[in-house]
């Protein structure tokens, strides 16, 4: 039985997370992994997907997550020059906790971004994200995000940001 403090506690989380990924906070986001996180983005809406076995639009380990992290906060990254502009809302927030202790917090999100690098074009992202999260240190942290777009399976625009 998970209890009403855990629940609020996750979903100040889910909502403190999505804040930082949409304000370009980045040092901030990212410190909310834990060592061993895994970020994925598959390419398709099959529940069953496996990433080592198909397509994903992103698929980061830690390492690579780094990186990415570091191409967003030095301006490398030009696709993001100037960084998007985005606000998400997250919904139909649902947590249950894992055998091994973890919660696995499953939600609905729309994501506007309006994209100012060239045409100042508005993309409209829409999904289902999925978070396992652990306490490290009396805080909870990211082991993987999963979000599965209501479009996965489709040409995709620029995803060069955090979604």
């Amino acid at each position: 039985m998970l209890s009403d403090v855990d629940y609020h506690s996750v979903v100040e989380f889910l909502h403190r997370e999505a804040r930082l990924a949409d304000e370009a906070r980045y040092a901030e986001w990212h410190a909310l992994w834990t060592d061993d996180g895994v970020y994925w983005v598959p390419a398709t809406t099959d529940p069953a997907a496996d990433p080592e076995k198909h397509l994903s639009h992103i698929y980061d380990n830690r390492t690579r997550l780094d990186t990415r992290i570091k191409l967003l906060q030095t301006g490398h990254r030009y696709s993001q020059e100037p960084p998007s502009l985005m606000r998400r809302l997250i919904s139909n927030v649902e947590v249950e906790r894992a055998e091994n202790g973890e919660f696995v917090a499953a939600s609905n999100f729309i994501l506007a971004e309006l994209s100012v690098q060239a045409k100042h074009e508005m993309h409209w992202w829409v999904g289902r994200t999925t978070h396992r999260l652990r306490l490290v240190d009396g805080a909870l942290k990211m082991s993987q995000k999963k979000v599965v777009l209501v479009n996965a399976a489709e040409p995709l625009p620029n995803l060069s940001f955090l979604i």
